[in-house]
């Protein structure tokens, strides 16, 4: 029996979020893969040992206020529907579902997510139903923040323009092509 053939675009979050380049043990691998069930996410990124949510693993929110990696997917036609993805290095995770910048219409929705640490590293895998997605043809950004305070870091795979980091820019979104 052959395999399958699934559609991967591969993307690297190695920008700051104001467009700087980041050395290359800061930024972070990544591959978008197109199932039947949903899209697989898979990616390595480094692990900053940022304090983790106090909450059990699984659905969390506001778990922007952690370390995370992020991605955010639209509907290329209709930006302004998408859909935003937060993996964090301890097993929580956050799915919301926008309509409009900023709106969340839902959240707290359940993956399937895996990840794993070893020293200075962390990989996870997560399967994003499509029913959590918006129709495609889609558009994209992917972002990664760790640290606290006046330390805290925003990297991006596409800058964002603004004085302060915005990850609700869709108009910033590069194509998907899967």
């Amino acid at each position: 029996m052959s395999q399958p053939n699934y559609a991967i675009h591969a993307l690297k979050i190695a920008l700051t979020w104001n467009g700087h380049s980041l050395p290359l043990s800061e930024q972070i691998l990544m591959e978008i893969e197109k199932r039947p069930k949903g899209l697989l996410i898979d990616f390595e990124a480094p692990f900053y040992d940022d304090a983790p949510p106090e909450s059990d693993a699984g659905p969390t929110p506001e778990l922007w206020e952690h370390e995370v990696v992020e991605v955010f997917i639209a509907h290329a036609e209709q930006p302004d529907q998408y859909t935003e993805i937060e993996l964090g290095p301890h097993g929580h995770y956050l799915v919301l579902r926008l309509q409009g910048v900023r709106n969340i219409v839902s959240q707290l929705h359940e993956i399937r997510y895996k990840y794993y640490r070893v020293p200075g590293r962390w990989m996870g895998t997560a399967l994003i139903p499509n029913e959590l997605l918006p129709p495609g043809p889609w558009v994209y950004n992917a972002y990664a923040i760790h640290g606290q305070g006046p330390t805290r870091q925003y990297s991006s795979c596409f800058s964002v323009p603004g004085p302060q980091p915005d990850f609700h820019q869709p108009s910033r979104f590069g194509p998907l092509p899967l």
